[in-house]
């Protein structure tokens, strides 16, 4: 069994990859990482390395940073390389249409389908964390990708039937 440093090196970019489809927000995204961190390490210790729970703490830990807060969400602001500005650009607009409409589905969708995309969890993973039977996970996710497509598709202005 590897270190503590070896689990959070292996699951923190996937995660902040998750928090940041939920939120949209990269300030809000990196504070909600490090507090999950904090409460899986300050609840469970080192040795614990359930990947799907510590999910479900930064799941916990949005909705309660959320109401603490009430933020709107923003936008992401990145660094961009100088050396490959025009190529850096393209990357970033299409992640941010993609972002765009991702925050666009209702919160559900947005968080089983980030689930689903961000970590290699079972569909029974995922209902475990969202309290969701398996069933329900499959047909949201399936439904959540054929909208998500649809708005990716259309223009910013236009609205799903």
């Amino acid at each position: 069994m590897g270190t503590f440093k070896t689990f959070y090196i292996d699951t923190k970019d996937r995660l902040f990859a998750y928090l940041i489809r939920m939120t949209g927000d990269y300030q809000l995204s990196s504070d909600v990482l490090q507090e999950s961190f904090v409460r899986f390490l300050s609840h469970y210790g080192p040795d614990e390395r359930s990947v799907a729970l510590l999910y479900k703490i930064a799941r916990n830990a949005l909705t309660d940073c959320r109401r603490r807060s009430q933020r709107e969400i923003t936008e992401v602001h990145e660094v961009v390389d100088e050396r490959n500005v025009e190529n850096d650009y393209a990357i970033k607009e299409s992640y941010q249409k993609v972002l765009d409409a991702m925050m666009r589905l209702d919160e559900t969708e947005r968080e089983i389908l980030s689930l689903s995309v961000t970590t290699d969890f079972s569909y029974r993973d995922i209902a475990g964390i969202t309290g969701i039977s398996e069933t329900n996970v499959r047909v949201r996710i399936h439904r959540a990708r054929l909208k998500l497509k649809t708005m990716l598709h259309m223009g910013k202005g236009e609205t799903l039937p």
